[in-house]
């Protein structure tokens, strides 16, 4: 698919990962007049009425607007995340169904698959062999609705619709706001803090032992393209950068990053999440030719720069 031609919607345009999308689809060459990026002060997607509002006229949708966030935003809010993110994608798709788009692009999360899968990294064919991961679940089985959705537009109605599944993002323009951020601009804000107040010591959730992967927004909204316009099959695609971390290693690289050299005390009575988290990402090299580029330490380096020019 040439997207240069296309009227393309973006739901969740001006957040983080979505700007990052936008700016990408310029540099291919996409009008700016041919991007449309509904703003939720102006339409609440969680309506139907919005839903069809917005994707009269549209060819493509990629659908990133998503209530998400940590641990303990997961914590605080089982039902509105579950609620929010379900009803959403299930309305956004039924819309372009109706109104005969093009192309959907569902985003899936690392989130939506078993808490201890039968194989590490995780293979898009495991994804229903287990129950997620408690913290986060409400969000992950709501997300992981809509590859079912997909699916079964695609049998009965020949709807063109793929399900890409990320894992953590991190990079310039994320939330570092403690109460709902992820992790890195979590730890990136709380070393920063450390620093500033000359805290001999920092505080972390959980033993350190836990394993993430994380992928360079810039490389997430690059696949998020390339798949839109290379790809049109009903299996799902892992979006990774196909390596993991320990916690602990995260957070030491980020102290280092920051010329941080306080303690670090862990809290172990605080949840660690899921034990580990790595995908497979061989999926996605062979389908639409996607590699992660960024290395980790750089991407590190460009977010703490920003977030230290920007927020602090």
């Amino acid at each position: 698919m040439n997207l240069q031609n296309k009227k393309i919607l973006i739901t969740g345009g001006g957040g983080f990962l979505g700007s990052h999308v936008v700016e990408k689809l310029i540099a291919r060459g996409v009008p700016v007049t041919n991007i449309l990026i509904p703003r939720s002060k102006d339409y609440d997607l969680r309506r139907w009425e919005n839903c069809l509002t917005v994707m009269r006229g549209v060819d493509v949708v990629i659908h990133l607007a998503a209530f998400v966030g940590g641990i303990k935003l997961n914590q605080q809010n089982p039902g509105k995340m579950f609620y929010d993110n379900m009803i959403m994608g299930t309305q956004l798709m039924e819309a372009a169904r109706q109104l005969d788009v093009q192309k959907f692009v569902a985003l899936g999360t690392v989130c939506a698959y078993p808490k201890v899968p039968p194989r590490i990294p995780f293979n898009e064919d495991d994804l229903w062999s287990g129950y997620p991961e408690e913290t986060n679940a409400p969000y992950g089985l709501a997300k992981r609705m809509h590859l079912v959705q997909a699916q079964a537009y695609r049998q009965q109605y020949g709807t063109s619709a793929i399900y890409l599944m990320l894992v953590n993002l991190y990079g310039p323009r994320d939330k570092f706001d403690p109460e709902s951020s992820h992790v890195i601009p979590a730890l990136i804000r709380k070393v920063q803090e450390a620093k500033i107040k000359n805290s001999p010591y920092i505080d972390a959730w959980g033993d350190g032992q836990a394993t993430r992967e994380f992928l360079y927004v810039e490389d997430a909204a690059e696949a998020i393209i390339t798949a839109t316009e290379r790809y049109n099959k009903p299996e799902p695609i892992n979006i990774g950068s196909g390596k993991e971390i320990s916690i602990k290693k995260l957070l030491e690289t980020i102290c280092r990053l920051m010329d941080y050299h306080g303690e670090i005390r862990w809290d172990a009575s605080k949840p660690n999440g899921q034990p580990r988290r790595l995908l497979d990402v061989s999926r996605a090299e062979r389908e639409i030719g996607f590699k992660a580029k960024t290395d980790f330490e750089e991407g590190l380096k460009k977010t703490i720069e920003w977030y230290t020019k920007n927020l602090v």
